[in-house]
């Protein structure tokens, strides 16, 4: 791997997004879009799984054994996640994960990190929006520090990479083709 193509390591000097990590469609979108710009502005990514507080069982090691493969899981979906960011940016995100109430967490991440100047989220491509986008687009949107993208299920990966600058120049439409001609 030559060194221009080696994964960048977390970059604070750029905008940083934040960006909430699960096996859904709606993640996948997100995270593409987040990479995407990542890439083309030079900034940075966060991941972050949220493992939600286990509910309470008597018999204690069965619980921990719970606790123990949720960690696992964590982990697992957030090293996919990076192996996906990396392969589209180059750049290799920052991963977290936290245990707790989901909204909570997410709220608590964007508190923490000052660098993290935008939450990315996938909203579903037809019925509610999901759980996420509902919590942050509503009455708390104008309380966090820092700015909410959404991005909608229904666009493709193509429309993913065009709005994300994320595309080969012989991919982009030349809008301006034929009006010199018209000018004339």
């Amino acid at each position: 791997m030559s060194e221009e193509e080696r994964p960048r390591a977390p970059n604070h000097s750029g905008p940083g997004y934040l960006l909430v990590v699960d096996d859904s469609e709606e993640s996948a979108r997100a995270l593409r879009y987040a990479a995407g710009r990542a890439k083309s502005i030079n900034g940075s990514m966060t991941l972050l799984h949220v493992i939600a507080p286990p509910e309470f069982l008597q018999w204690g090691g069965v619980q921990e054994m719970i606790a123990e493969e949720a960690q696992e899981e964590a982990e697992s979906v957030l090293a996919r996640a990076a192996d996906e960011v990396i392969a589209l940016s180059g750049i290799r995100p920052s991963l977290l994960i936290r245990k707790g109430k989901l909204t909570d967490e997410v709220t608590e991440a964007l508190a923490a990190d000052p660098g993290l100047s935008a939450l990315v989220l996938g909203a579903a491509a037809k019925g509610a929006p999901g759980t996420l986008v509902q919590y942050f687009s509503g009455e708390r949107a104008g309380a966090l520090p820092a700015v909410i993208i959404i991005v909608p299920g229904a666009l493709d990966i193509a429309a993913i990479d065009r709005l994300t600058g994320n595309v080969a120049a012989d991919d982009v439409p030349d809008y301006n083709r034929g009006q010199d001609d018209a000018q004339g």
